[in-house]
């Protein structure tokens, strides 16, 4: 939980990509991208889903795929972490698991270079966008189970990943569990991205009060996907406080936890839910119709 004591700002650092087959090479992108952050005074770096590798062929996607104890770039960034003084949030990389299948999976590393929470992706990509565009994320991935909360020195933070932000109920359930940070590093799609990226993002600050952190990656991949970049930050009152382009490049914002606070104070609609159910309009019951 939060210290009372705990600093009441900090600054986030957004990593945007273009990561392919090569994972040294993309190591090595992050690695300079997250340097840059941290010496624009960033305390938390977070990077895009799929840092590592982005493929979409099982086969290849398995070859590079790696058990979480021994993979070598999660030493290296966990090295990187404790050598900044940063916490660094790596948005995913593809882990290998026991069952021979692969997880979607988020790490959180503490600046001391220690993993402090894992999040496997809940919800699957598997749609069809038309004009040949199709994707079916859940043949190369097993899905998560369990929503995660992580802490940061300076609140709690939910973590999530791409198609989960279509799923607002989620976000909302990580505000009432005590997140006032939301994390969504993601690899959106250009045509999803171009009609829902902002709108949805935007949304999702203003339905949970949060602040929204979502470093994408964006450009021309090397196995033809193109994604839609514009990394974002916004603000618990649905304001944009700092974004990207398509390119590679690093976003920086200051937090203001009294902002979170007022918005919360404001309109405190996370304390307003109230139970229902759902019914036919020939078996519903108003409270102010006589019988």
């Amino acid at each position: 939980m939060t210290s009372p004591h705990a600093p009441r700002s900090f600054r986030v650092g957004l990593v945007q990509m273009c990561s392919g087959r090569d994972v040294a090479r993309n190591v090595a992108a992050a690695s300079d991208l997250i340097r840059r952050a941290a010496q624009r005074g960033a305390d938390y770096i977070q990077t895009p889903e799929m840092t590592t590798f982005m493929e979409i062929d099982r086969a290849q996607l398995l070859a590079a795929a790696r058990p979480e104890k021994d993979h070598p770039a999660l030493v290296h960034f966990c090295d990187l972490a404790r050598g900044l003084n940063v916490w660094l949030h790596i948005g995913s990389m593809p882990i290998l698991l026991d069952n021979g299948k692969i997880a979607n999976r988020s790490l959180l590393i503490s600046s001391e270079g220690k993993i402090t929470a894992r999040y496997d992706k809940i919800h699957m990509f598997d749609i069809d966008l038309g004009g040949g565009e199709s994707y079916l994320e859940s043949a190369n991935y097993e899905p998560g189970r369990q929503a995660v909360i992580a802490d940061l020195p300076w609140g709690q933070i939910g973590l999530t990943i791409c198609y989960d932000l279509r799923f607002p109920h989620l976000y909302r359930a990580l505000a009432k569990a005590g997140a006032k940070f939301l994390a969504i590093p993601s690899a959106f799609t250009v045509p999803t991205g171009t009609a829902h990226w902002h709108t949805l993002l935007r949304a999702r600050a203003i339905e949970a009060q949060s602040y929204i952190f979502a470093a994408a990656q964006g450009g021309s991949h090397e196995h033809g996907r193109e994604t839609f970049g514009h990394s974002l930050i916004v603000s618990p009152w649905g304001e944009i406080l700092g974004e990207a382009d398509v390119h590679p490049a690093v976003v920086t914002a200051d937090i203001d936890l009294q902002l979170l606070e007022d918005v919360r104070s404001r309109v405190p609609s996370l304390q307003h839910d109230r139970p229902f159910e759902v019914v036919s309009a020939a078996n519903a019951s108003p409270t102010d119709v006589q019988s």
